[in-house]
């Protein structure tokens, strides 16, 4: 790349533009032609003076680097960050049952397919405009026929409080494996009751966020739309279904310079869902923690629900390399013309890294962050760290005349970090779907074993 000459009002407006304090005026052609004089300070030139001007120059250099590579956007002049992850996985199902076949394909006969796919293929860029506004648009492409929104808001920032409001898709603040970014989480996919209580977690909605001074305390609280845009793009018709949602976290230990920490939130929503319409929100469903085509967990469309509730607790406690994590999750189903219904469900999880890493802990979102080897994996220079792990999942969604399914399951895990970025997981799933009740050639399918095996690649920049 040509650089251009940064002549003095050049180097007055890009400063201006990354948000730097304007330098002396000694910055500028002056300072290269000091510094093509010979290596020792001239006699005329004090000492102190030639070490500035040395110092001025290495400042320059960075400076000049960073205007090379950093774009500005348009007439705001703001700043974009590009940022992406690939996950790459592959599934299989060593043994299950004729009901686990029918709860996947519909027939008794027919085995769960092993497959590899994209899990995920984002793509996203983020930044600041002017003074105190903020921007993210994340587009997923692992379903090339289906692309799907993801973060995708307006922001504001410095708001009284220490609070940001955010404007547009974003996650719904309960469940803290959902919280919790893909790109951390211990566990290739999500617990069952997460992942049933929040499908797909994002929403469109208007959101505030703050923290305490100290960090020691963090919220988030807004409202949302029921409906899932993420692959249409819109949200058509004249009924809208609103939720309202909150979650309060606290670190309540903090010692080590993060190594040890305890945390625990409570969080909750309440939701209205259109009634009896056939695209009534009220509906809970999930894989069983691994990528299938169908759900196995379904209560589908609850009729005549016009209101539910849901509380959770979470609580985490961490140790150096040792991390224990767990979550309880209820709701509550309002119904016109029909008993209400309960559901709940909850997981327990234990990692350790045997290389002596821990897993970050981000103070200002109640959520984890990024670990780090002590040494990234290269061959003959590091092995980068190594995880175990161990999570027992339960989750119910059958209750009175409702028989959605009630899950159980235990996942042994083995995490392979590469580096800070990128890393490898594998997954062992012994489950048991029951109380599900699917009528095929007249025989009835209420449950049955299954065992998956699943790897990840993950990398995300």
């Amino acid at each position: 790349m040509q650089r251009r000459r940064i002549t003095p009002a050049l180097w007055s407006r890009r400063a201006a533009a990354l948000g730097l304090a304007s330098l002396p005026s000694l910055a500028g052609p002056a300072v290269a032609q000091e510094l093509q004089a010979p290596q020792e300070a001239p006699t005329e030139v004090p000492t102190e003076v030639h070490n500035r001007l040395l110092n001025l120059q290495e400042q320059i250099d960075e400076l000049t680097a960073r205007l090379e590579t950093t774009p500005t956007i348009g007439s705001t002049r703001g700043t974009m960050k590009v940022f992406g992850r690939i996950h790459i996985d592959n599934w299989t199902y060593p043994s299950s049952d004729g009901a686990i076949s029918v709860f996947e394909n519909g027939a008794p006969d027919q085995d769960v397919q092993n497959r590899t796919l994209f899990r995920r293929a984002r793509i996203g860029v983020s930044g600041k405009v002017k003074d105190s506004m903020n921007y993210k648009i994340e587009i997923d492409f692992g379903l090339p026929d289906a692309f799907a929104f993801k973060d995708m808001v307006i922001g504001f920032e410095d708001l009284p409080g220490s609070q940001r409001l955010l404007i547009g898709n974003q996650k719904r603040p309960y469940g803290l494996d959902h919280l919790n970014s893909s790109r951390y989480n211990v566990f290739i996919e999500r617990p069952y009751v997460v992942e049933a209580l929040n499908q797909d977690a994002r929403r469109f909605g208007v959101v505030a966020y703050g923290q305490s001074e100290d960090l020691a305390w963090n919220w988030r609280y807004g409202g949302f739309h029921l409906e899932n845009f993420a692959t249409t793009g819109q949200i058509s018709g004249d009924t809208f279904q609103p939720e309202f949602a909150a979650r309060i976290a606290n670190t309540a230990m903090w010692e080590n310079d993060g190594r040890d920490y305890a945390h625990w939130a409570v969080s909750g929503t309440v939701a209205f869902p259109n009634g009896d319409a056939s695209d009534n929100e009220a509906r809970f469903r999930t894989r069983p923690e691994a990528r299938t085509d169908a759900r196995w967990l379904d209560t589908s469309r609850i009729t005549g629900t016009d209101q539910y509730e849901i509380a959770a607790v979470e609580g985490v406690y961490n140790i150096g390399p040792t991390q224990l994590v767990g979550e309880y999750m209820n709701t509550w189903v309002e119904r016109d013309d029909a008993r209400d219904l309960q559901f709940a469900g909850g997981y327990v999880q234990l990692a350790h890294f045997l290389t002596g890493e821990y897993m970050v802990w981000d103070r200002r979102t109640g959520t984890l962050g990024r670990p780090k080897p002590s040494k990234n994996f290269a061959p003959g220079v590091g092995k980068g760290a190594w995880q175990i792990a161990a999570r027992y999942s339960v989750a119910d969604f059958s209750n009175r005349d409702i028989l959605g399914g009630r899950g159980e399951s235990l996942s042994l895990g083995v995490n392979w970090y590469w580096n800070a970025n990128a890393s490898m997981q594998l997954n062992y799933i012994r489950g048991e779907i029951s109380q599900r009740d699917e009528e095929v050639g007249g025989q009835l399918f209420d449950g049955g074993d299954y065992e998956v095996l699943g790897v990840r690649l993950r990398i995300d920049f």
